[in-house]
């Protein structure tokens, strides 16, 4: 990632502002702002990542497009939402799998004023997908162990998301991931404070906790029916 496009501080202080003043005109008035410290850093970030995730999976897609790319957009869609603010304050990114952007695996840049973090793994799948996977954990207790149990992985990643109320009756309570098979997402993420965002060796970080993560995304990606 180039040096001088690296995320800066300013960053933050123009979305900060842009959440105090959610209209069209102040957008507009301040669309330098907005390349400058957030579109262009955002597509260098994109550019710099697709080969070292390319090396992951060559089926995980970072595309530094500024439109219809992994980059997701500023503009919410207000069709069906009561807040009628025309922008999202964040900046984000999202690495999809190459068979589509629902029911895969795929992986979440999400860099806000209060919060910023990683998300990586499968969020909210179709019921048949989930049953694929959790019938996979179910079975193959021995191989998902091996890829959410090891020390690092659990000192950088927390599961996160919703699961069902009960265990469907399928499986045995006894199960020694019967947690893992009340799940509604499949998704592990990491933190980031601002200064970790803005330090040269974010994007090391972000590549880290990715490759952390492979043994993961490899067992959801199959348990799904996709190549890795």
């Amino acid at each position: 990632m180039p040096k001088d496009l690296r995320f800066s501080p300013q960053l933050f202080t123009f979305l900060e502002d842009l959440k105090a003043n959610n209209n069209r005109d102040w957008f507009e008035a301040n669309r330098p702002r907005y390349l400058e410290f957030v579109r262009e850093p955002m597509l260098a970030f994109i550019a710099a990542f697709r080969p070292r995730l390319a090396q992951i999976s060559p089926y995980l897609i970072a595309d530094p497009k500024p439109n219809g790319g992994s980059m997701l957009r500023l503009h919410r869609d207000l069709r069906f939402s009561k807040s009628k603010d025309p922008y999202k304050a964040v900046a984000a990114a999202y690495f999809w799998h190459q068979s589509g952007k629902e029911n895969t695996p795929g992986i979440y840049l999400h860099l806000d004023p209060e919060h910023c973090f990683l998300g990586i793994g499968l969020w909210r799948p179709a019921t048949l997908v989930r049953r694929a996977i959790t019938d996979a954990i179910a079975n193959r207790p021995d191989d998902w162990k091996a890829a959410v149990s090891s020390r690092p992985f659990k000192a950088k990643l927390k599961f996160e998301g919703e699961s069902l109320a009960k265990l469907p009756k399928q499986y045995s309570p006894d199960h020694p991931f019967a947690e893992d098979l009340r799940r509604k997402d499949f998704i592990v993420t990491a933190n980031f404070t601002r200064a970790q965002v803005c330090a040269k060796d974010f994007l090391d970080r972000v590549e880290n906790l990715c490759e952390l993560s492979e043994p993961m995304m490899v067992f959801l990606t199959k348990a799904a029916g996709l190549k890795w």
